[in-house]
């Protein structure tokens, strides 16, 4: 009896994967990958081994890091988490690694949120998230954009994140959009003058811009007000 799905040669899913606690057990081991995206979505595992690319995905990924720790910081009002930190939901059958994940202060005090620790790990050794984020932002790429436009935003939803933040920087027009909760979805938060637009969560205005730089590259600016 088969115990395993290889993908690509490189990649072994356990057979036994398929419940959302199961994942979160392999997720959670050391047999789990060190390189690719993999989600579990509505009893799907979806596995995304391509390359990031430099400047629609890692550069517009890293200046959000960068403006948004700092609000974060100056407010202390929680912490921002990128990449490999996993965010997993029972009532949403969701476990995700979102580009960027914050979680306030509120969410763990009120304990509808929980850090989880690594097993055998320190103090320090957390890996996971159990519950809703209060922002979520993801970044589209060539192989995800059915499911960060279509699969991740309902999960997100029902898991209960706050706001999700959605950037596509393949088109000619950059797309930026901060999403709040509505009645049963997400809603686009509308534009000012100046198209910035309102974080409820960050209680701020931010806009993303970008222009080339002196080698013909994109480079980004995400502008923040009161």
């Amino acid at each position: 009896m088969a115990s395993c799905m290889i993908i690509e040669d490189r990649l072994e899913v356990p057979l036994a994967a398929r419940t959302l606690e199961e994942f979160r057990r392999w997720a959670l081991s050391d047999e789990f990958p060190e390189s690719g995206r993999i989600d579990f979505i509505n009893g799907n595992i979806e596995i995304d081994m391509s390359p990031e690319n430099a400047f629609t995905h890692g550069s517009p990924k890293v200046k959000l890091i960068q403006v948004l720790a700092a609000v974060v910081e100056e407010d202390d009002i929680g912490y921002l988490f990128s990449d490999r930190m996993r965010c997993s939901s029972v009532p949403a059958d969701l476990s995700a690694e979102p580009d960027v994940i914050f979680i306030s202060h509120d969410a763990l005090d009120s304990g509808h949120v929980k850090l989880i620790e690594q097993k055998g790990g320190n103090e320090d050794d957390f890996i996971e998230i159990e519950g809703p984020p209060d922002l979520v932002v993801e970044i589209v790429s060539k192989s995800s954009v059915g499911k960060d436009t279509k699969r991740l935003p309902p999960a997100y939803f029902k898991a209960g994140v706050r706001e999700f933040w959605l950037i596509d920087a393949r088109r000619e027009e950059l797309f930026f959009v901060i999403h709040g909760r509505g009645p049963r979805r997400f809603v686009a938060q509308p534009c000012d003058a100046r198209s910035f637009q309102r974080s409820e969560v960050l209680k701020r205005k931010f806009h993303l811009e970008r222009k080339r730089d002196r080698r013909g590259h994109w480079r980004y600016d995400l502008r923040v007000k009161g």
